[in-house]
């Protein structure tokens, strides 16, 4: 009986521990809402969609050809900057949003998996009456969503642009994987270095100052974590040959871009893709890490225009 107390009192205060520890180490203390929306500031205009409120911004003519901007695993949808500029001074009606848990879009409890940003894709373009292809780009983690989408909804493809895509399922070390224990480990360990850690993206981050500090506001807000967790383990769980088989098979144009010096997803693993998807047009940026498009920007912009005129 008194080793029964003893071990009570252990757990009770193991678990107050951990739940101080928590709240020490967690950086989400706010609530994303339209006050703290308008708060913001942001650029851009929100529409309710069926998971929540998405975050968007469309520039270029109403009629012009249609192309949908995916960013990656967490920084938002402002990683395109270079892109989206260039597409709407090319006369596209260029489109980019937060993924759900990111940026000002809302962090439902949800499975974050492929079908789940399939159908923020497919209300979001309804919501904004596009009914005819796009032409669909994919950035990192956005390559796997563009991916899954495109095998989904070929129908709805004109060309599919992926750079520096995820391609394989991620390593999740057991103690990710255990129930409570894995989320609560990801949000006190992972998730308050997210935003320091988003330079090394770069092969020259000291040529984008201030990277971090653009980041940090969105990991105040809860959700955050929890969707950036369920993204990786969702992931984990993807069979990508198989998407890629039915990309290949629908016979969609796909051109694919990498950073030479990518630190996040080596260059090496083009192959993979290139060997799942035989036409696809490659395209090796040199002097680039994962973000060709911001580090390379007149090179990827020359490459990927040229792309889309070819395909009309």
């Amino acid at each position: 009986m008194k080793l029964l107390r003893w071990l009570l009192i252990v757990i009770v205060l193991a678990g107050g521990g951990a739940a101080g520890y928590y709240r020490y180490k967690n950086p989400e203390t706010l609530t994303l809402d339209d006050q703290a929306r308008n708060s913001a500031g942001a650029r851009g205009a929100f529409v309710a969609l069926s998971g929540g409120v998405t975050h968007y911004e469309a520039a270029g003519p109403a009629n012009g050809r249609v192309a949908l901007l995916v960013h990656g695993f967490s920084v938002p949808s402002y990683i395109w900057d270079p892109t989206f500029k260039a597409l709407n001074e090319a006369g596209y009606r260029v489109i980019r949003y937060d993924l759900y848990g990111r940026g000002l879009s809302d962090r439902p409890d949800a499975a974050y998996d492929g079908t789940f940003y399939d159908q923020q894709i497919d209300d979001l373009l309804k919501a904004l009456q596009v009914s005819g292809q796009v032409d669909l780009f994919g950035l990192s983690f956005g390559g796997f969503v563009t991916a899954h989408y495109a095998s989904t909804h070929p129908q709805r493809i004109r060309t599919l642009t992926l750079v520096d895509p995820s391609n394989a399922r991620p390593t999740i070390p057991w103690q990710l994987q255990v129930p409570l224990l894995g989320p609560y480990l990801f949000q006190v360990a992972a998730v308050p270095t997210m935003a320091d850690n988003q330079a090394t993206d770069f092969l020259h981050p000291e040529q984008f100052p201030g990277w971090a500090d653009r980041y940090r506001p969105q990991m105040a807000f809860r959700g955050f974590g929890r969707a950036l967790y369920r993204s990786r383990m969702q992931l984990a769980q993807v069979d990508f040959d198989a998407m890629y088989a039915t990309i290949a098979k629908a016979g969609l144009p796909v051109q694919l871009i990498w950073g030479k010096q990518d630190p996040t997803i080596p260059v090496a693993q083009s192959a993979h893709i290139r060997r799942a998807i035989p036409a696809a047009e490659y395209v090796e940026i040199d002097q680039s890490g994962h973000l060709p498009q911001m580090e390379q920007t007149a090179i990827f912009n020359q490459r990927m225009l040229a792309f889309l005129a070819a395909h009309p």
